[in-house]
């Protein structure tokens, strides 16, 4: 088991970056038609081992990171998804959370939520099985839900189920998506395809955020949507029978969100990526790997140098996004 010293900001709060995705790994075992081209699309070739990855969240806490999600391309395939997570679980964090498609869930909830690991979010497109091996190039529905099964079983109660709306394809099962999921317990958030890497391909294909609303205008209040503090973009409507329910909109083509980001990414190599559109960072690879904490959190400062200024900069919708590959650096 690894554990990690308590360590303290170190950077000026205007510099801060508050929020992190560690992206474990590139590799995945599904191939979403809005993620990457196909399953043979290239990995990387030098990943960070898991003492690296210890001292490159030592740094990122130091330098003011409070929330993080762990992501991948796939982060339950990593062999030591669990020993990160109860490393991670040790530190003064607000929040751990993991986003992740499910296929290896049923065998990991337990372990996950015994090394301390907070939520999980789902990526389920459809409830379809067909459909869902369409779409995921080869997914297999009933191990997903088995693994969604596993987490409630386990104890999770913040669930959370992400699913991009491709027209076309699942954009006539948000109702469906939004009632299976109420009935677990779990909020369900619909995301536009964002025209990054392979879904600047699909534009065409895209459903604005103000048309799923209204496709579910029958389940949800007339509430102005509302986002939770410090939790991302998402933004959230409650159910007309039960305001304790809540659908979630991720609107990030029709209705972009850069202002007041405060999130960093670090891809699997070790690089700091201040924006998801963008391919500018910072790579933090070789102090991670040497074990300095004190460079990781110097890295840190250079690249939120980098971060756009939201009022200007409009994130997927920028001509630069096309050539991100959402897969390598968790989306």
């Amino acid at each position: 088991m690894y554990a990690l010293p308590i360590v303290q900001p170190r950077l000026a709060p205007a510099t801060q970056p508050r929020s992190v995705r560690l992206s474990l790994t590139d590799r995945c075992d599904l191939a979403c038609i809005y993620c990457r081209p196909n399953r043979h699309d290239g990995y990387l070739e030098r990943r960070l081992d898991v003492a690296s990855w210890i001292a490159m969240v030592e740094g990122l806490v130091r330098a003011g990171v409070r929330r993080v999600r762990l992501t991948g391309g796939e982060p339950l395939l990593h062999k030591d998804v669990v020993d990160v997570v109860a490393a991670l679980a040790k530190l003064p964090l607000d929040d751990l959370a993991l986003t992740t498609n499910a296929t290896r869930l049923a065998a990991l909830a337990v372990p996950l939520r015994d090394a301390g690991l907070r939520r999980i979010n789902v990526s389920l497109d459809s409830l379809d099985p067909l459909r869902f091996h369409r779409m995921t190039r080869g997914g297999d529905l009933d191990g997903v839900i088995e693994g969604v099964d596993a987490a409630i079983a386990a104890g999770f109660t913040r669930l959370k189920l992400n699913a991009v709306v491709v027209r076309g394809e699942n954009d006539h099962e948000l109702e469906a998506l939004t009632r299976w999921s109420w009935a677990r317990g779990i909020t369900p958030r619909f995301l536009e395809i964002m025209a990054i890497g392979e879904g600047a391909k699909l534009q065409d294909l895209v459903v604005p955020a103000s048309e799923m609303r209204a496709q579910l205008a029958p389940l949800l209040c007339d509430d102005e949507p509302e986002r939770e503090p410090d939790r991302g973009p998402a933004r959230y409507v409650p159910a007309r029978h039960d305001r304790a329910l809540r659908v979630g909109f991720i609107s990030g083509t029709s209705d972009t969100y850069c202002k007041g980001c405060d999130r960093l990414r670090v891809a699997s190599d070790g690089m700091l990526r201040p924006c998801l559109a963008t391919e500018d960072g910072v790579s933090a690879r070789a102090a991670a790997r040497s074990g300095d904490a004190d460079a990781v959190v110097d890295a840190v400062a250079r690249a939120w140098t980098m971060k756009p200024d939201g009022d200007v900069f409009k994130g997927c919708t920028e001509e630069s996004a096309a050539r991100v590959s959402i897969r390598a650096i968790g989306g």
